[in-house]
């Protein structure tokens, strides 16, 4: 009679875990990092990271939760509909000059599984940015950042 009992449960069990959804069922990130480059110390900066509902029903971003205080992410209020697309933007304002990678885990509405997507880059105080743009020119490949302003 155990031995009944515990196939039944590990059977369950078993069942349970096939039908769990997965992130990459639902949602897929065009990118799922992005790097700024050499950016100014004190001035924000944000990227839209890309995200397609491939799934065939809606998708609810329920949370974007920042790794530090310094990362601000804003996440989609309305549902995703199947097909559609729409955008996490991670916005960054550095307070010390130095390198910087950042994480912003993404959860989904009704799935288990996270999704982390990261920003880095190299943080230049002012006159060292001054210098490097000065040297590199303007239109720098590092400079792929999109300040807010």
């Amino acid at each position: 009679m155990k031995k009944l009992l515990l196939a039944s449960v590990a059977l369950i069990f078993s069942v349970a875990l096939m039908a769990q959804e997965k992130f990459v069922d639902h949602l897929k990130f065009k990118t799922e990092e992005h790097d700024f480059g050499k950016i100014k110390q004190g001035v924000p900066v944000t990227y839209d990271f890309a995200i397609e509902n491939t799934g065939k029903t809606p998708v609810v971003v329920e949370s974007a939760t920042a790794s530090c205080g310094c990362t601000t992410p804003v996440r989609p209020e309305q549902p995703i509909m199947p097909g559609d697309a729409n955008k996490i933007t991670a916005g960054f304002n550095a307070g010390a000059p130095g390198p910087f990678t950042k994480t912003i885990t993404v959860k989904l509405a009704g799935v288990d599984e996270t999704k982390v997507i990261t920003i880095k880059g190299e943080v230049l105080s002012a006159e060292e940015y001054d210098a490097y743009v000065k040297t590199k020119g303007k239109d720098s490949k590092d400079n792929k950042s999109k300040p807010n302003n």
